[in-house]
C-alpha cells in the first residue's frame, strides 16, 4: 500500500502526515508514506485544496487535516 499525503508544507499538511503515519504503525501494516510537494504532481490529481490523503493512487480526503483515527479508517 502507498500512501501519499499532497501539501504545500503547511502545519494542516504536516499534521496530515504525522496522523497518517501513526495510523499506519498502529495498524501495523505493510504501508509506503510518501510526502508530495511537488505543485506539478499534485495538480496530476486535480487536487484543488490541501492537505490531501491518497491511498493507493485514489483520492480520499482533500482540504483536511485528519485525525490518525479517521486516516485509518480509510485505511481499513
Amino acid at each position: 500500500m502507498v500512501i501519499k499525503v499532497l501539501g504545500s508544507g503547511c502545519s494542516k499538511c504536516e499534521s496530515l502526515l504525522a496522523a497518517a503515519k501513526e495510523a499506519v504503525q498502529h495498524l501495523g501494516i505493510d504501508a509506503e508514506v510518501q510526502y508530495v510537494t511537488d505543485f506539478a504532481q499534485i495538480a496530476r490529481y486535480g487536487i484543488m485544496s490541501t492537505p490531501a490523503l491518497v491511498v493507493d493512487d485514489k483520492v480520499v480526503s482533500t482540504g483536511r487535516a485528519l485525525k490518525a483515527d479517521q486516516v485509518e479508517a480509510y485505511l481499513k
